[in-house]
């Protein structure tokens, strides 16, 4: 994690032009790591509405491996960790009834 001095003192407008807010720059974080630059909004949405928790470990899950297609394989684990999370919730939701 940088401070916020450290990311302000590289920030250029002109060549960093899509980057104005936090979860931005987490984003663009997540499209250098997985070498995906085609699918550079929907990694800014993802920051922008996931949990970070499950995008850090997704990520930390796929910059370990060396498979070809790592945007697809983040996107496979996010989805296995959303059903992890999403089957927690329903089973609390369960025990309430």
């Amino acid at each position: 994690m940088q401070k916020i001095g450290t990311i302000l003192k590289n920030f250029n407008p002109q060549t960093d032009k899509y980057v104005s807010r936090e979860f931005q720059t987490f984003g663009m974080h997540l499209t250098e790591e997985l070498d995906d630059y085609k699918h550079k909004s929907l990694y800014m949405k993802l920051a922008k509405t996931e949990h970070r928790a499950l995008l850090e470990k997704a990520l930390s899950f796929c910059v370990d491996s060396n498979a070809k297609n790592k945007g697809a394989l983040f996107m496979w684990k996010l989805k296995q960790l959303r059903g992890e999370t999403g089957k927690g919730q329903s089973a609390k939701g369960e025990e309430k009834k």
